[in-house]
């Protein structure tokens, strides 16, 4: 393996969103190539490092609840993972998650980014997830980023200290703390409360726990298991009531000393069903005979 002991090329600056009116003014070709150029700034793989695939779970694992449980409400949010955000005059930005009310969520996005001139809309709420990134752009620079751009809500999830910060504009346009109230944090933008549970951040509505794919999955093939075992317990009782049947009738037979011939005795051996078993057995309990026990 080959190393490089020189250090890191410094990051420039993230490219800066054209005016609505200089972004009205270009040509389609000039926009792509624009964002072309945005995608390839804010896709620096040192920052991917750095952050490490805890941090890419986490973010993952958020959007995937929150997709199912808005799905689910049938409520209109347009959520979305690192996606490139360009608001007219201000250097670009890609949160780890956003979300946007009121904008559907197409089963074929083909945004290439979040350009507020072209949706006429801002972000409503932004998680970033914190694990060894830059604190001070996550915890400072972007607190007044965010309230600057007037983005309703802004939430981090610093998994190494596994705290959350929630900020929410107040007067003034500057954002505010969100106090916690019993280990949680209310988002009023996604009508959810945030909180940490066993190391990793979940959602709440209510008392009710949002669940992933995974989640679900796993409950699902639990409640499957559970229906098998019961299942069979069902069909195990179901065999001992057969078998209690036929050793009733032969019981019955034999204390009133009828007789009964081999085809008789496998015709008991081998019926399984239930109803029939009790019909006979009620049958030899008053007949005269057994001619027409087994009838």
């Amino acid at each position: 393996m080959v190393t490089s002991t020189s250090p890191p090329t410094a990051k420039g600056p993230a490219p800066v969103g054209p005016t609505a009116v200089e972004w009205a003014a270009m040509s389609e070709l000039a926009r792509e190539r624009f964002l072309v150029r945005v995608l390839d700034a804010l896709s620096d793989p040192r920052d991917a490092m750095t952050e490490g695939r805890p941090h890419k779970r986490a973010k993952a694992r958020a959007l995937d609840m929150l997709g199912l449980h808005f799905k689910a409400m049938g409520r209109v949010v347009y959520l979305a993972e690192e996606m490139a955000v360009v608001y007219p005059g201000e250097e670009v930005f890609g949160p780890d998650l956003l979300a946007v009310l009121g904008v559907p969520q197409p089963e074929n996005d083909e945004r290439m980014a979040w350009v507020v001139a072209d949706e006429r809309k801002g972000l409503d709420f932004v998680l970033e997830v914190l694990h060894r990134g830059d604190r001070t752009k996550d915890l400072v620079d972007n607190v007044a980023r965010y309230a600057r751009l007037g983005i309703p809500e802004y939430f981090v999830y610093d998994r190494a200290h596994q705290q959350i910060h929630g900020h929410r504009l107040g007067a003034g346009a500057r954002y505010e703390r969100v106090v916690p109230q019993s280990g949680r944090f209310t988002s009023n933008v996604l009508g959810l409360d945030l909180a940490i549970q066993g190391g990793t951040l979940r959602f709440f509505q209510g008392m009710a726990e949002l669940f992933g794919s995974t989640d679900l999955i796993s409950r699902l093939t639990g409640m499957l298991g559970d229906l098998e075992a019961k299942a069979e317990h069902a069909e195990a009782k179901a065999e001992h009531a057969v078998d209690a049947l036929r050793a009733g009738l032969v019981a019955v037979l034999e204390a009133r000393g009828m007789s009964w011939s081999d085809d008789e005795r496998s015709r008991i051996a081998s019926c399984d069903n239930p109803a029939t078993l009790q019909r006979w057995l009620i049958r030899a309990a008053t007949a005269s005979s057994n001619a027409s026990i087994l009838d």
